[in-house]
Parts: C-alpha cells; structure tokens; sequence
C-alpha cells in the first residue's frame, strides 16, 4: 500500500512530466494538463495532487518564475535544464504556496527528483535554490 509521501512523489513526477512536455511542446500548461486528464495514455490516471501542483503553478506562474531568475545567481530560466526548471516551478509553489506541505518536505522532494532525473549538478542546485526561497519566503507572501 503506498503511504501517502510515496503518493504525492508519484504526483509530483507526473505534474513534472505535464509541465516539461508542455514546454517541450510549446502549449500552455493547463491545455497539456486537460490533454493528460481526458487521455493519460498508457499511465494511471493523473493522480489529484498532480493536477493541484500544474493549476497551482499556472495560476502563480509569472511570481514563482520572476523568483526563480531573481535567486537563482545569474541563471536564467532559459539557461536551466528542462526538468530542473519544471522540479524548481514544483518547488517554488509548495514552498511559497501550499501550506499542506512541510517546506523541508518540498525542498527535499525537489532534490530527490533532480537526483533521479536530471544532471549531476542538479541537486545541489535545486537545493540552493530552493533553500534561498525559504529563507526570503517571508518577505515574499502577500
């Protein structure tokens, strides 16, 4: 039985993937996430907290992107891989704006992701980053 840490990482691996093809596809977020819901292809079902990060993102996407290239020394978004930039949007917004989940919890999540899934480099570079979020995020909230 899959312990809801073990649920909501399958979630965040697949609201990546949403964020990542729609870039990679150069379609809006949200259209990519209708296009996973009404047709998840040969996976599972999009699972709800997958669906949550993607609207959650979309909705605060120019803040958490603006914060992203404001602390991430001198990398632009552009420059970031791929799936570093989609892990770091995932990141940002639970850290910044989903309260349900621990901040030490969200960073690491993002970490481990980035070990996983992209280069060597990227986990001390999520984490970096992340961490500087943390540390300005009461400056940041409305």
């Amino acid at each position: 039985m899959a312990t809801g840490t073990n649920a909501r990482t399958k979630a965040r691996k697949r609201a990546m993937n949403v964020l990542f093809e729609a870039e990679q596809r150069d379609i809006d977020a949200l259209e990519m996430l209708r296009e996973r819901l009404s047709n998840p292809g040969v996976e599972s079902a999009l699972p709800q907290y997958a669906v949550d990060i993607v609207e959650g993102y979309v909705e605060h996407a120019q803040t958490i992107d603006e914060l992203l290239e404001t602390y991430s020394n001198g990398w632009t978004l552009d420059r970031m891989p791929a799936v570093d930039r989609a892990l770091l949007r995932i990141g940002a917004w639970e850290l910044v704006y989903n309260d349900d989940v621990p901040d030490v919890v969200a960073i690491n999540e993002s970490v481990d992701l980035s070990r996983e899934l992209s280069t060597d480099e990227s986990p001390s570079f999520v984490n970096g980053l992340l961490a500087r979020l943390l540390e300005v995020k009461p400056t940041i909230l409305d």
